[in-house]
């Protein structure tokens, strides 16, 4: 019995700790920012640090009314809406702000074109978490950066435990296999 339990014990901790390895994006260098595939010029760099700059600076930002407060009708007001469901406003002011006038919308599947979707993540990409019960992607958000298979994100309409229907602008981290798509909108 007790051969058993040090045998999980083990494995528990290779599985684990296999999240704690080296980085395949070291934080801090601009390997977090670019891959072979996707956008490696500095231009591209120093766009993805400023949509995450940005999106930064609105943690904490949070609701006063259901989908309402000042700053949130600010983001549902650059895609034309008022009191929605506001995780892809949040996404879509970011890259406005960032000076991309693309995205614009406050349906989180419309995050991801096909010409958009990217396979690897890298920070300042945006990410969609699909839900069964929708049948859709119903929520989005920015990858801050990524630390082998865990990404950290910055989120709109979320909350500490990672609702899609939250009272505000919280950080995550989220495993890369319950992201459904990833979209590049910094690449040309």
């Amino acid at each position: 019995m007790g051969a058993v339990k040090i045998l999980l014990g083990i494995v528990c901790f290779v599985v684990v700790g296999r999240s704690w390895g080296i980085d395949r994006n070291i934080i801090g260098d601009d390997s977090t920012y670019q891959n072979k595939n996707y956008g490696g010029d500095h231009v591209a760099v120093q766009n993805r640090k400023n949509i995450i700059a940005i999106a930064k600076k609105e943690i904490g930002v949070q609701e006063s009314m259901e989908n309402s407060s000042p700053r949130i009708d600010e983001y549902n007001a650059y895609v034309g809406f008022k009191k929605v469901a506001w995780c892809a406003s949040f996404v879509s002011w970011c890259h406005w702000q960032a000076g991309y006038p693309q995205p614009k919308t406050a349906w989180s599947p419309a995050l991801f074109p096909a010409k958009r979707l990217a396979k690897n993540p890298m920070a300042g990409m945006v990410f969609g978490i699909y839900f069964n019960d929708l049948k859709r992607i119903g929520h989005a958000g920015i990858v801050e950066k990524v630390r082998n298979d865990w990404i950290f994100s910055i989120e709109g309409n979320t909350s500490l435990t990672g609702s899609r229907e939250g009272t505000g602008v919280y950080r995550r981290m989220r495993h890369v296999r319950s992201i459904h798509h990833f979209a590049d909108w910094v690449k040309k």
